[in-house]
C-alpha cells in the first residue's frame, strides 16, 4: 500500500507540475480523484483503469497517454480528446522554454539521432510502415487527388479539396513551370501533384516513390488519364535517382529523410538540378530548438521521421553553394489540414473499424488530433523552401508567382477535378 501511495504522489506531483493551462481531473484506477485548475477551461476528466499507469505516466507520459489512450485503459468521462491535447500541449510547450528543458532536448536530440537514420533500404521500410497500409484507409479521409500534406487555405471556408488545389497552384506557380521541361517529384505519393503538372503545363514529370501502393494507384491514373508520355513514375530512393532536371519539386517528403541524412538529401538535390535550375521543398519545420519529434508518433504512426529547423538547414545550404531564393512559413495551414481530415475520418469512422479494428480507430485520432494541436501550439509549422544553384536564375520580383497562382485560378483547366483512381 505504501509503494502504491508513494508512485501514486509522484504521478500527481508530476501533473501538478506540468500542467499550465486548463482544468485536467484524473480518477485514477483506485477511484482516487485528483485535480489540476489553472483556468476554467477546457475541462477534461479523464479515467485511469490499469494502477500500473500512475507510475507509468510519472516515468514517460508522451509515449503512456497515447498508448493509453489507444488500447483503451485510459478513457474521457467529460469533453473530447482535443481538449485534452490542448491542455497536454500548450502545457508542454511552456514547459518546453525553461532552461533545463532547452538541455534535455538537445540530449534527446542527440540520443535519439541513431534511430532516424535512413540508409537506402531502411527508408523503404519506414514508408512502407505508413503508406502501405489499405488503399481505402486514405481515401476515406483525405480528398479525392489523395493529397497528404498540408494544404492552402486562401479563406477559413475553403473546403479541403479546394484548399489542395490551392496547394497545388501556389506550388506550381513557384516552380515557373514552361512546357517540355523535366521535373523530378521526389515523394510523389498518389502522383496528384505530378500529374497536375503535366497537364497544366505540358512539361514531364518523373515521380519517385517507396510505397508499392503509392506507386500502383499512380501508374494506373496515368494510364487512365493518358499521361504516360508526360509523367513517368517510379519506384525508386531518390538517392538512386540518375536523370538530370530543370525543376525539382518535393512535398512532404522531407520529413522522412532524417536529420543525419540532411546534407546527403541537399548534396543529391545539387546533382539531379540543371546549373540554371531550381527546385522547390514543402515540408514540416519546428519552430524551436532542434529536438527529436514525439516518440510515440516516431513509433506508430512515422518510423525515422525527424522535422527540420532553420538553423539546421541555412548551414547546409551554404556550405552546399545553394541560393535560398525564396522562403514561406505556412504556420496554421497544417493545422487547418488536419482538422479536416479528422472530421472525414471521424464520419467515416465505422469504415475503418470495419477494415481494422476500434483500437486503430484509437490510435489514428490520436494521431490526427495530437498533431493538429502541435501545429496550434507546440512549433510546428510547414516550410517551403526555393533553392537554386546560381543567383539569376529565379526572377528578381515575387510579381511572377502571383500573377501565375492567379492565372492558375481563372483558368478552367487547372481547376478541373482530379484524375480518378481506376480500379485494379
Amino acid at each position: 500500500m505504501g509503494r502504491y501511495l508513494h508512485l501514486q504522489m509522484l504521478a500527481a506531483r508530476l501533473i501538478d507540475r506540468i500542467i499550465e493551462f486548463g482544468h485536467l481531473v484524473v480518477i485514477d484506477a483506485r477511484g482516487v480523484r485528483h485535480d489540476f485548475k489553472r483556468t476554467d477551461k477546457p475541462k477534461v476528466v479523464v479515467k485511469l483503469h490499469d494502477t500500473s499507469l500512475h507510475w507509468k505516466i510519472a516515468l514517460y507520459p508522451t509515449m503512456v497517454v497515447g498508448d493509453a489512450y489507444t488500447n483503451g485503459s485510459l478513457t474521457i468521462e467529460e469533453g473530447t480528446l482535443r481538449d485534452l491535447l490542448v491542455i497536454a500541449l500548450k502545457s508542454m510547450a511552456a514547459a518546453e522554454r525553461s532552461p533545463f528543458n532547452r538541455r534535455l532536448n538537445a540530449l534527446k536530440n542527440w540520443f535519439y539521432r541513431r534511430e532516424v537514420v535512413n540508409k537506402i533500404g531502411r527508408a523503404e521500410v519506414n514508408v512502407k510502415h505508413h503508406y502501405d497500409l489499405s488503399a481505402e484507409l486514405y481515401s476515406l479521409f483525405l480528398d479525392p487527388d489523395r493529397q497528404y500534406s498540408c494544404a492552402y487555405f486562401r479563406t477559413p471556408d475553403d473546403d479541403l479539396a479546394l484548399a489542395q488545389l490551392q496547394k497545388k497552384q501556389h506550388l506550381a506557380a513557384k516552380l515557373d513551370l514552361k512546357p517540355g521541361q523535366k521535373v523530378l517529384d521526389i515523394g510523389c505519393g498518389w502522383g496528384g501533384l505530378a500529374l497536375y503538372l503535366a497537364k497544366t503545363f505540358g512539361v514531364r514529370v518523373t515521380g519517385l516513390t517507396l510505397s508499392q501502393e503509392q506507386y500502383d494507384i499512380a501508374v494506373r491514373r496515368s494510364r487512365a488519364e493518358g499521361l504516360t508520355k508526360l509523367v513517368e513514375f517510379k519506384l525508386l530512393d531518390y538517392r538512386q535517382e540518375r536523370g538530370v532536371y530543370d525543376r525539382i519539386v518535393s512535398v512532404g517528403m522531407f520529413e522522412h529523410v532524417g536529420e543525419p541524412h540532411f546534407r546527403e538529401f541537399f548534396k543529391q538535390l545539387s546533382k539531379l538540378l540543371q546549373d540554371d535550375g531550381f527546385a522547390v521543398i514543402h515540408t514540416i519545420g519546428k519552430q524551436c530548438l532542434p529536438s527529436p519529434i514525439s516518440v510515440w508518433i516516431r513509433r506508430y504512426i512515422f518510423p525515422g521521421a525527424y522535422l527540420p529547423t532553420l538553423s539546421q538547414l541555412a548551414p547546409i545550404f551554404e556550405d552546399e553553394d545553394l541560393w535560398l531564393t525564396d522562403f514561406e512559413n505556412l504556420r496554421l495551414h497544417y493545422a487547418e489540414t488536419l482538422k479536416a481530415w479528422d472530421v472525414n475520418f471521424q464520419n467515416n469512422r465505422e469504415r475503418v473499424a470495419e477494415i481494422y479494428d476500434e483500437e486503430f480507430c484509437r490510435m489514428w485520432e490520436f494521431y490526427l488530433q495530437s498533431c493538429e494541436m502541435g501545429f496550434r501550439h507546440s512549433g510546428l509549422t510547414v516550410f517551403q523552401l526555393q533553392l537554386a544553384k546560381q543567383i539569376d536564375v529565379v526572377p528578381m520580383t515575387r510579381e511572377y508567382m502571383f500573377e501565375m497562382e492567379q492565372e492558375l485560378r481563372d483558368d478552367v483547366r487547372s481547376i478541373s477535378e482530379p484524375t480518378k483512381i481506376p480500379a485494379e
